[in-house]
């Protein structure tokens, strides 16, 4: 099973750790969105810099978080996406999609 985890960094950061992939993601999307639904701010920010590999499906867990985000009435941020993901993320046309921290 490949190696991952999402955890509250402080109050509204939450941080995605290790491999993103058809293995971990089930765990994470639970997770992640128990966080989001859970923290007291008006905005998440999902924090990707120990993101050490991730396939399409990172991607998509990032969708998801937004969707989470947008119906608990939250802005939500996503920052250190790796150029890895960033690639991906263009070729799939999402980087005018994905609210990516400038």
């Amino acid at each position: 099973m490949s190696q991952a985890a999402i955890g509250e960094l402080s109050p509204g950061v939450l941080r995605l750790d290790g491999v993103l992939d058809y293995q971990s993601a089930p765990a994470l999307r639970e997770q992640g969105a128990r966080l989001i639904g859970a923290s007291q701010g008006a905005s998440c920010v999902i924090d990707c810099a120990s993101v050490s590999q991730s396939s399409s499906v990172g991607l998509s867990l990032l969708l998801a978080f937004m969707r989470d985000a947008e119906a608990a009435g939250k802005n939500l941020v996503v920052r250190g996406l790796s150029e890895d993901m960033r690639q991906i993320a263009g070729v799939c046309g999402l980087l005018e999609v994905l609210p990516l921290e400038s």
